[in-house]
């Protein structure tokens, strides 16, 4: 079930990521005739990007909430969250700050809100029931 709910979330993820990446540019791309097609095909290449890219430290983030039985859907959304702007900023050892304007960008919006649909959607498939087979609940 957790495999199954990580995938949509991947997907959902992804839908908000492209849209919301689209959507400042919208009249451009409904002008050259975008099809629809085109869209679900850059969400399902996305899915997959982002499934591959989030995997293990969105097993880690799993691994945990199961053994604590984390249920509540604002944990998830916000662990959602933090883990795609921690992935967006990924590690960076020099500290170096000298384009602020870069770390506050609709990109990274955009990825914190995808990563809070992820969260989202995991939590409504396989969260909400988080620990229950330790029988403690």
């Amino acid at each position: 079930m957790m495999m199954f709910a990580y995938g949509l979330a991947s997907v959902a993820a992804s839908a908000v990521f492209t849209l919301g990446t689209l959507t400042p540019h919208w009249d451009d791309v409904t002008a050259i005739g975008f099809p629809p097609l085109a869209v679900w095909a850059i969400v399902a290449i996305g899915a997959a990007i982002i499934g591959g890219v989030a995997f293990l430290p969105t097993l880690a983030i799993v691994a945990i909430a199961e053994a604590l039985a984390l249920r509540s859907v604002l944990v998830y959304a916000a662990l959602g969250g933090a883990l795609a702007l921690a992935l967006s900023y990924g590690i960076d050892l020099t500290g170096d700050m000298s384009e602020p304007q870069t770390y506050f960008s609709h990109e990274r919006e955009v990825l914190a809100a995808s990563g809070i649909a992820g969260g989202l959607v995991y939590w409504l498939v396989a969260g909400r029931r988080a620990g229950a087979w330790t029988n403690r609940a």
